[in-house]
């Protein structure tokens, strides 16, 4: 996990508390073969889609209360986008991002975030990218962790200009990978066709 801005309280309270562990939750929910308690891939590069596995991860955390895009009620987060996006005590929001796109939309997912909270409509969010030994079995020329770690510097220039908000970028890994567990299903558009 990488912190590119943790400016004021956010980070000290119980809402953000709730928050990492619900993703945690979220993050080992997400199981291949289903039921195993681990998370394999097809061994073959570029062989897995992305879109199930972030499905997975919003589904728990709308079980848990958040609001994914499509059913989130505030109108100034619905028309962020956001992926999934949990009010808070205060009665803002946190918002995180699962990155299923190249790395333009990585780029794109943290400056909503950024935006978010120079606008005031959330306290902070998290943006969760596959490391780049993952990335090598999932969708073609997917985000990751590794090609969008040269421009933190770029958002930790941003901490002065925000009085309060919390901004992380999350790494994640598989457990392993395997020719016996099957592909995990691909999208039909754009990269996900190679």
């Amino acid at each position: 996990m990488k912190t590119l801005v943790n400016k004021g309280y956010f980070s000290q309270t119980d809402d953000y508390k709730i928050i990492r562990q619900q993703i945690e939750h979220a993050t080992y929910s997400i199981q291949n073969p289903p039921g195993s308690g681990k998370f394999y891939l097809h061994e073959k590069e570029k062989g897995n889609g992305v879109v199930p596995i972030k499905d997975s991860f919003i589904m728990t955390l709308n079980s848990f209360g958040w609001e994914d895009e499509k059913k989130v009620s505030d109108p100034e987060v619905k028309r962020r986008k956001f992926d999934t996006a949990v009010k808070l005590s205060g009665g803002r929001y946190f918002a995180v991002e699962w990155e299923t796109g190249n790395i333009s939309s990585s780029h794109r997912a943290i400056n909503r975030i950024v935006l978010g909270i120079l606008d005031g409509v959330i306290d902070g969010g998290i943006l969760i990218l596959p490391s780049r030994k993952m990335y090598k079995y999932l969708t073609d020329r997917i985000g990751n962790f590794q090609e969008l770690e040269p421009y933190f510097k770029v958002w930790e220039a941003l901490e002065p200009s925000i009085h309060n908000g919390l901004i992380e970028v999350i790494e994640i890994e598989h457990d392993g990978v395997s020719m016996d567990i099957p592909p995990i299903r691909k999208g039909t558009d754009g990269r996900a066709l190679l």
